[in-house]
């Protein structure tokens, strides 16, 4: 096919469908000066970009429009096909059978819609382009991230004596932003992926100190762990991620952990990943609490690493 084009293209549809006496009665009135404009003039000038009436005449596209035939608008360009005749038999067949009203509409829906599927899969490609180069920054961070994080613990427990107050408190600091920043890429990552995010535990805890205790031991065992200090933030997370446990604090600073836990359970997608209550609360307090909230198990404050074998258990369990 060989494309060409005009400067003009067809104005298909509007409404005047006039006689011929009609529109010669309407050209004698405008000449004679009896009509000077008229509802028809305006929007034929509006749609098509020329004049009605040029020097004191009627213009032969004003006549032509108002007979329903077709003018040609200035501002679009005409575009013709040349195609073979059985490509146009089966066009025409086509366009008879689907109601479309011209081989032209069916060009332009045609190219519109491959137009919209194209830009669809540009879009998509560029999101995965995107996810990709956010999945190599996320990895190129987290071998610094896990280096600062590991100093930063090995000079809190080796060398407490040796250190003031002051030092250990940024120590600590230092140790807490890098654990948000490494959940914030994290966060980001999840939000663009559209498969949900697998690890072993998630921790809902508010205590910086218990989150250290805990990552460290469970990261040391080769179990992948996510900490998070409030029950909001819990719930974002179980909204796009698959723990295979969750370990859970009562006291939290927003929502009650007893609470957090029944809609863990209540949730169809949830209700199957075990959820061990993780607190200082006596343990006969949160027994009574045990039916309603349908967890899986109890480990009291201040725990013994030995506490976490029914976990273990659960986490070398085949997927």
């Amino acid at each position: 096919m060989k494309p060409t084009t005009e400067e003009n293209s067809q104005i298909e549809d509007h409404d005047p469908k006039l006689t011929d006496q009609q529109i010669q009665d309407l050209v004698d009135k405008v000449e004679s000066g009896e009509v000077e404009e008229t509802p028809e003039m305006d929007q034929y000038e509006e749609e098509t970009g020329k004049y009605a009436v040029w020097r004191g005449k009627v213009t032969e596209g004003f006549k032509k429009w108002l007979k329903g035939e077709k003018v040609y608008n200035r501002d679009k360009d005409r575009i013709s096909l040349y195609v073979s005749a059985d490509m146009k038999d089966e066009w025409q067949e086509f366009i008879k059978k689907h109601n479309i009203s011209t081989i032209s509409k069916l060009i332009r829906q045609s190219v519109g819609d491959y137009i919209d599927q194209n830009q669809h899969s540009i879009k998509g490609n560029n999101i995965n382009t995107n996810l990709e180069t956010i999945s190599n920054l996320s990895h190129a961070l987290k071998e610094p991230l896990t280096t600062i994080k590991g100093f930063s613990q090995l000079l809190l427990e080796n060398n407490k004596e040796e250190i003031s107050n002051q030092v250990a408190t940024k120590i600590e600091s230092i140790f807490e932003q890098s654990c948000m920043l490494e959940n914030k890429i994290k966060n980001i990552l999840e939000d663009i992926k559209e498969e949900p995010s697998s690890y072993d535990i998630l921790l809902v805890e508010d205590d910086p100190a218990t989150i250290r205790l805990l990552t460290n031991y469970f990261e040391n065992k080769g179990y992948s762990i996510n900490g998070v200090v409030s029950g909001t933030r819990g719930l974002q997370e179980l909204k796009h991620s698959e723990p295979k446990v969750i370990l859970l604090d009562i006291i939290l600073p927003d929502i009650s952990g007893y609470d957090l836990c029944k809609a863990i359970k209540n949730d169809e997608d949830l209700k199957e990943i075990p959820v061990y209550i993780l607190t200082a609360i006596p343990g006969s307090e949160v027994e009574k609490k045990m039916d309603e909230i349908k967890a899986d198990g109890i480990i009291l404050k201040p725990f013994d690493f030995s506490d976490f074998s029914e976990v273990i258990g659960h986490l070398e369990q085949p997927s």
